[in-house]
């Protein structure tokens, strides 16, 4: 079975679990930056009914020890959900939560504080005290597809078997399957984002083939 086949395939299994009956539950898949910094993990629970506010979301907590954020003598580390999505992969009323982590501070856990890599609540601090003010800032996100040529050797989509494409320069901003590869998957993730309620701005080629 090829890439796209085995892609197909799976597309089609997750299509038919979307359409089952949840009995009156969702899903809500916990989601946080481990230690590391750029890593996310994530977890599910379920909970009773249809959230409708972040209210509706419990704070919940995970081994920190397993993340790089905390030690195995005080490996609880706390979420506390800061935004909710709807979830594009599995669908229905099922969300994505967005969370910080909080860590405590002393063994006795009578108070926490931000984990190591929590920067979002620092940032947070700074955006409160100017709340008057509308801050000009925006968030650029650049990837490359890569596709798999046989277990050893994977090359960026669109690239030729052998050797380098041609200069940049048809690239940027192109449409057209000879010179604008990936597509489809490009406009999966758009999609997707605007069914979560991802503030996303647009989409556009870059200047190397995938």
């Amino acid at each position: 079975m090829s890439n796209v086949e085995q892609s197909q395939h799976t597309f089609r299994y997750y299509q038919g679990l979307a359409n089952l009956d949840q009995q009156g539950k969702i899903i809500a898949e916990y989601c946080w930056i481990d230690g590391s910094g750029i890593t996310i993990r994530s977890k599910s629970r379920t909970i009773d009914k249809k959230v409708e506010t972040l209210d509706d979301v419990p704070e919940w907590n995970y081994d920190g020890s397993s993340c790089y954020q905390a030690s195995t003598q005080n490996s609880e580390v706390i979420l506390k959900p800061v935004r909710i999505y709807r979830d594009p992969f599995r669908g229905g009323d099922n969300i994505i939560v967005m969370c910080d982590s909080w860590v405590w501070e002393d063994p006795e856990f009578t108070s926490l504080v931000p984990a190591n890599t929590n920067f979002r609540h620092h940032a947070k601090e700074i955006f409160d005290r100017f709340e008057g003010e509308k801050p000009w800032y925006g968030i650029e996100q650049e990837y490359s597809l890569l596709k798999t040529k046989n277990k050893f050797v994977t090359q960026p989509l669109g690239w030729p078997s052998s050797g380098f494409p041609a200069e940049q320069g048809p690239y940027y901003c192109s449409s057209g399957a000879n010179i604008c590869f990936g597509r489809a998957i490009i406009d999966a993730h758009y999609k997707a984002c605007l069914f979560a309620g991802v503030q996303i701005s647009g989409t556009n080629a870059e200047v190397m083939p995938g």
